[in-house]
């Protein structure tokens, strides 16, 4: 039997989008609390009653909650331009190789504003 699961992440950061149009609000550098969420899918193992435990998700993650946490993420190498779409993709890269059937992350910048990446 497959199933979805999602484990819901944060950390604080703060970043500015260079990118954006003179006079627009979000080329000031302002912070975020952000929430990852994971999403990996697989097939329940009959002896165990599960796909992934919640825990090697939050473990896989933690490097990257680290690297990010109470950071400026402009400085951060190849998030450059500050956006919930970069961060998105580069969480997802990250994790790619280490976190079995991962198939999204989702970046939340406020209940309201999200990026979801599914890989390419």
């Amino acid at each position: 039997m497959k199933v979805e699961l999602r484990k819901k992440l944060r950390f604080e950061a703060a970043h500015h989008l260079p990118m954006a149009p003179e006079g627009h609000r979000c080329r000031n550098i302002h912070g975020h609390s952000y929430s990852v969420e994971i999403g990996v899918a697989g097939e329940v193992d009959p002896n165990r009653g599960w796909f992934l435990d919640y825990g090697d998700i939050a473990r896989e993650f933690e490097p990257i909650r680290l690297m990010l946490d109470h950071k400026h993420i402009n400085d951060v190498p190849g998030l450059e331009s500050g956006t919930a779409e970069s961060l998105a993709i580069y969480i997802f890269r990250k994790l790619k190789g280490s976190l079995p059937g991962l198939f999204e992350v989702t970046v939340r910048e406020t209940d309201s504003s999200s990026c979801t990446y599914r890989g390419e």
